[in-house]
């Protein structure tokens, strides 16, 4: 029997469904569970076929857990390897290389010294920051958010210098963003699953929480919203995320991704709404499912180089390395007639 395993911290509703929906299928050789587990082996087999991580973010016995699961061939939702080397400025940067829109955007240096580091490790900045620069680009208006963060912690609304520096004194050793704010007329959160699969959902993050997801929009361009489809995919195959959710402030017509990095996005009954929830938990099981039929998977190696261009071989062989080679094949396609002379 493979296993499916669902890894959760404080949500509720979506993991339960989960579990719930994969059994209910019924499909042969293939259940799935909640995730327990106490000191883990170098040398314990794999317990399940797939998991699925909702919680390694902020668990790092769990992303250590994942890791190894995916050495021993265990599909992990999402990648553990990728997710943690990821950070939001670098998204912003790979999304500008695959052509998808993204607002001007810099990263700033620490304002409090990380621990552990003091004035001498910070001999490589530029003194005093060239400030009017950052603005020159940006502009007043915007938001700063740590590189790495989620749930809207740490993220300034900006409207003018004095707070942005107000805020810049109050984020402490985190790395922080400065972006440019959009001026939005739509708004979209959409759920990509499996790469191929992806679900627009309405939204306005100006709303209270639980009123964030529009039950009745307005009607939208079908161009606009084929581009918004085509651009959330483009990112998360560019991204390796098999899960994730990608949003995008239209303003004049083009959508700017603004926050693509969310690889255990919320899934919350009571937030996402009741049609919403229905399309995630189907399509997650049956991703899921689908990783469990092809387990164990193969370790294989994974580049950067792959996902940055994502058109050109991983390997390209030199000039005289494929001269040589071509060389070998024809010395060998000959061999057999000169052994019949």
């Amino acid at each position: 029997m493979k296993k499916i395993g669902v890894l959760f911290g404080m949500e509720n509703s979506f993991p339960g469904a989960l579990v719930e929906r994969i059994n209910a299928l019924h499909v042969e050789g293939i259940s799935a569970e909640f995730v327990e587990t106490g000191a883990v082996r170098l040398d314990a087999p794999p317990r399940y076929a797939v998991l699925v991580d909702r919680i390694s973010h902020d668990i790092p016995f769990y992303r250590a857990l994942l890791k190894h699961a995916a050495l021993q061939g265990t599909a992990i939702i999402n990648n553990p390897f990728w997710w943690s080397a990821d950070d939001k400025f670098f998204n912003y940067s790979l999304a500008a290389r695959i052509g998808v829109a993204v607002p001007p955007t810099v990263i700033l240096p620490h304002k409090s010294h990380p621990e552990g580091t003091t004035d001498r490790s910070m001999r490589n900045l530029e003194y005093p920051l060239h400030w009017d620069a950052v603005f020159d680009y940006v502009g007043e208006h915007g938001f700063m958010k740590p590189i790495d963060g989620g749930g809207w912690r740490d993220v300034y609304h900006i409207h003018n210098r004095q707070q942005f520096f107000e805020a810049y004194d109050q984020s402490r050793d985190l790395c922080m963003m400065y972006q440019k704010a959009v001026d939005f007329q739509e708004y979209f959160r959409c759920y990509v699953v499996g790469q191929r699969k992806v679900h627009i959902m309405p939204y306005d993050p100006r709303l209270p929480h639980a009123e964030r997801y529009l039950q009745n929009p307005p009607v939208y361009s079908k161009a606009l919203l084929r581009r918004v489809e085509q651009d959330a995919l483009k990112l998360c195959r560019a991204l390796g995320y098999d899960l994730n959710t990608v949003e995008f402030a239209v303003e004049k017509g083009i959508p700017y991704a603004i926050d693509f990095m969310n690889p255990a996005p919320d899934a919350d009954l009571h937030s996402v709404g009741e049609k919403n929830f229905e399309w995630i938990v189907s399509e997650v099981a049956a991703l899921a499912i689908e990783k469990a039929k092809k387990s164990p998977v193969e370790y294989r190696e994974l580049r950067w180089f792959g996902f940055l261009n994502p058109d050109q071989p991983a390997a390209k062989k030199s000039k005289p390395a494929a001269k040589a080679k071509a060389a070998s094949a024809a010395k060998q396609k000959q061999a057999p007639k000169k052994a019949a002379d």
